[in-house]
């Protein structure tokens, strides 16, 4: 299984950063707090969050109660209730965003692809009796209809890493988080996206800040001339869909058994940086001929 072979490796990464992001926080404190102490590390908490989202099971409760506390000693023979872990877990969430942001993401190539996917809270049916999110979740429509929930935007390169991340409302337009500087922070080159994402503005926008957006071309608008390289890397873009859907379908981001919205966070961190522990991910191959052109399969 992948969960037992990567155990080691997500640990002493995690514990590195950990020993690092303590010296930081406990040096930038007013004074001494007093907390309850923990038989299980923060290290151990962040690895264990990772873990599930390659595990396989789809309830955390029973990961934790029936294969951790079972079939785990030797890897965690200290271990706390489960009510206690999630309230360590929401304690965590900071330290988890930050090793993601510094440890987890990739660099920018040059091409580089944005989307966007859909993080369903509940079934459209149970939106009124939905009481978790309640007044956050926003209801919005995708190509696959309405849903309710949240948005989460990516950008990847052609290795399939992902460069950046953020999670917006459902009602939030796709092309909203590309207008903050943040985002596209050290992006550079060119960003393939879908129609979704045309406007002039926005165009212009990003081209003054050095970044080409390309996007295929609406059934009422003139055509444009484009180079053979852009349309084959526009065909290119199912890359990201295909990202998505490991963040889906391997990586749990999307459930309704959350109970808080730091719950909710927590789980999309958990599963980003699940992701780029992958051993394989989905890419562009290049091949490199006579003429200094390059073929794409």
């Amino acid at each position: 299984m992948l969960i037992y072979s990567k155990i080691t490796e997500i640990f002493c990464i995690v514990d590195e950063f950990c020993k690092e992001y303590d010296k930081v926080v406990n040096s930038s404190l007013l004074g001494h707090l007093s907390k309850r102490p923990s038989i299980m590390s923060n290290s151990e908490v962040i690895t264990l969050c990772i873990l599930f989202q390659l595990s396989g099971f789809r309830t955390f409760k029973h990961f934790y109660i029936f294969y951790v506390q079972k079939h785990m000693k030797d890897d965690f023979p200290a271990t706390v209730s489960y009510n206690r872990f999630t309230e360590l877990m929401s304690q965590n969430l900071m330290a988890m965003t930050l090793f993601l942001k510094t440890c987890c993401l990739g660099k920018s190539t040059g091409i580089s692809f944005v989307d966007s996917t859909t993080v369903r809270v509940c079934k459209p049916k149970r939106i009124r009796n939905n009481k978790v999110l309640k007044g956050i979740a926003t209801t919005g429509k995708s190509t696959m209809g309405w849903f309710h929930g949240f948005k989460l935007h990516i950008i990847i390169n052609d290795k399939g890493e992902i460069l950046n991340f953020t999670i917006t409302q459902a009602n939030v337009d796709d092309r909203a988080p590309l207008k903050k500087k943040r985002f596209l922070d050290k992006i550079y080159g060119k960003l393939y996206a879908d129609k979704g994402y045309i406007g002039k503005d926005l165009m212009k926008l990003l081209f003054n800040d050095g970044l080409h957006l390309i996007t295929h071309i609406k059934n009422n608008m003139k055509n444009s001339l484009i180079t053979m390289s852009d349309k084959i890397l526009l065909r290119k873009r199912s890359i990201i869909e295909t990202v998505n859907d490991e963040l889906k379908n391997i990586c749990q981001i999307e459930h309704s058994r959350r109970r808080s919205f730091t719950n909710f966070l927590s789980n999309i961190v958990a599963g980003l940086i699940a992701y780029s522990f992958l051993p394989k991910k989905p890419s562009i191959k290049y091949q490199t001929v006579k003429s200094n052109q390059l073929t794409f399969y």
